[in-house]
């Protein structure tokens, strides 16, 4: 029936930094709707999971696994607990990532030819090395099986560059701002990661694609919402929940013939 097209019920999902806003947002969201969802998250602990997930710490359909993505072992480790108590799974969402907030050190957001090397190391590392190793472990168990989708989760500045005259603002209040190169970085290599699996694996049936996002609200300043939202031809921020439709299609079997593919939901953002 139509009803069941779009049907996690079952499914196991992990996701990577599944207790930040948008991968809390994607856990409930499968979750709700019969989905076994295992968070990896490297701050997994009792404090962070209620505060992340209150009233949830006891569903049966959420799993919380300490995992640092940027080691491989850890990540074995953190699938044999999955395997132990649901078996293989049938997603995996590469969610985390860094980037640097508005109130970071001036070094962070200043000009790019003084960017620090050591921050370019860490953005890199958890952005594209930690889905590279969490495709190969877990890629390779689901290829096994014979079947799987794997989102990668990027970001419009991974298609384009960021307008720094949104930031303009800051810099003419006295305060260097730049939106950082990594970010970017980290996130246009995700869309070749993910053609590369995607002919990789596609004769074992593991669908390979990219989500790509705009930018969600979060409480930013005044100033700033108004020169994004000036960009967007929707003329806002999306909701932390809009993007929960496009996770479930693509974990769902309404997306079976689809891999390789890039998914963009910006508001409009990279149609101008």
């Amino acid at each position: 029936m139509a009803h069941d097209l779009f049907s996690v019920q079952e499914k196991v999902a992990i996701i990577t930094g599944g207790l930040g806003q948008l991968g809390r947002q994607f856990g409930l969201a499968l979750a709700d709707r019969g989905a076994k969802v295992v968070i990896f998250d490297i701050r997994v602990d009792e404090q962070w999971v209620a505060e992340r997930f209150a009233g949830r710490r006891n569903d049966d359909n959420l799993m919380f696994v300490r995992v640092d993505i940027t080691q491989r072992r850890s990540i074995e480790d953190g699938l044999s607990q999955v395997n132990a108590k649901w078996g293989m799974p049938h997603a995996l969402i590469n969610n985390a990532a860094l980037d640097a907030p508005p109130n970071a050190p001036a070094e962070e957001n200043g000009p790019f030819e003084h960017y620090p090397e050591s921050s370019w190391d860490k953005v890199l590392e958890v952005g594209v090395k930690g889905a590279f190793l969490c495709c190969q472990v877990v890629g390779e168990q689901m290829a096994g099986a014979g079947r799987g989708s794997i989102i990668n989760i990027g970001s419009i500045y991974g298609m384009v560059s960021p307008d720094q005259r949104i930031y303009e603002y800051r810099r003419t209040g006295g305060t260097p701002f730049f939106k950082p190169v990594a970010y970017s970085a980290s996130k246009s290599a995700l869309l070749n990661l993910t053609r590369y699996l995607a002919t990789y694996w596609a004769g074992n049936n593991v669908r390979v694609n990219t989500l790509t996002l705009g930018g969600v609200f979060n409480n930013q300043d005044e100033q700033f919402l108004a020169n994004y939202s000036a960009r967007v031809p929707l003329g806002r921020m999306a909701r932390e929940d809009e993007y929960n439709g496009a996770i479930t299609f693509l974990v769902s079997d309404a997306s079976s013939y689809m891999t390789g593919a890039n998914v963009v939901i910006d508001g409009g953002w990279t149609a101008w």
